[in-house]
């Protein structure tokens, strides 16, 4: 006989780093949570939603850094499940986009376990937003592409001349996460198939109190990354939704460096 579920496991999108873009989807899972196994990038405020009996692990997973191996986090949701807790995974944006969400998923189906998720606001929105940029004007874009600048190990990377052919030819606004370490590469890639003087926006730590960001071109994108300082947590975004940004910047005597 199949041994019944006692537990339940929410996969929880907690945005980009602003609590008050939580959903309240997500506040109600926090806060009945009695286990909460939180990502690196999840900001600390989000946690007074949390039940003050609820115990509070921290997983951090972040490109770049040491984090806790992927196969651990799966065991410890598996056991606590099986065990009869409500587990909530945090996860900083969205579940779904660039958060494992997906392998974490079929890793609880895998024993029985049927998880929720809850979405999130993914931190590429939330860094245009910010900048008051809209991802699809319709002046200026079809379509948005999100991209990985970061290569599951052992895997190729992206074809990047393709994908700016792609960009370049279908008008679409190119976003990349975690892309900051092979900016180099990826800007010479992007080259192939993008005009040099393509519009570029950096922004670092989308939406928290902290958030900076640079605005340039595609033939300076590494040199300006290193020149501000900018380094993870950003989003890369290149097209000519940000043609108006960069203008204003140009005609600015004051430096464009952070947002609100």
């Amino acid at each position: 006989m199949k041994t019944p579920i006692k537990g339940r496991c929410t996969l929880v999108g907690a945005g980009p780093g602003d609590p008050e873009l939580l959903t309240l989807k997500a506040v109600k899972a926090i806060a009945s949570a009695t286990l909460l196994l939180v990502d690196d990038l999840v900001n600390d405020a989000v946690l007074e939603h949390a039940s003050p009996n609820a115990r509070i692990v921290h997983v951090g997973k972040r490109g770049g850094c040491k984090s806790t191996p992927q196969a651990f986090i799966d065991k410890l949701m598996i056991t606590a499940v099986l065990e009869g807790e409500h587990v909530v995974r945090l996860k900083g944006g969205d579940p779904f986009i660039f958060g494992r969400g997906g392998e974490e998923v079929e890793n609880l189906r895998q024993v029985g376990i049927d998880a929720d998720v809850v979405n999130g606001i993914t931190s590429g929105q939330a860094a245009m937003t910010g900048l008051g940029v809209s991802l699809t004007h319709r002046d200026h874009a079809q379509g948005v592409l999100f991209m990985t600048g970061h290569a599951q190990p052992g895997a190729q990377g992206p074809d990047w001349p393709s994908v700016a052919q792609l960009c370049h030819q279908q008008r679409i606004t190119l976003l990349i996460y975690m892309g900051t370490s092979r900016s180099a590469q990826i800007q010479a890639s992007l080259l192939q198939g993008l005009p040099a003087q393509t519009s570029v926006a950096v922004v670092q730590n989308a939406s928290r109190h902290d958030q900076r960001h640079a605005v340039t071109t595609l033939d300076a994108l590494h040199d300006t990354l290193h020149a501000e300082g900018l380094s993870s947590p950003c989003i890369i975004a290149v097209g000519d939704v940000l043609t108006a940004l960069r203008a204003l910047k140009e005609n600015s005597p004051i430096p464009m460096r952070c947002a609100a």
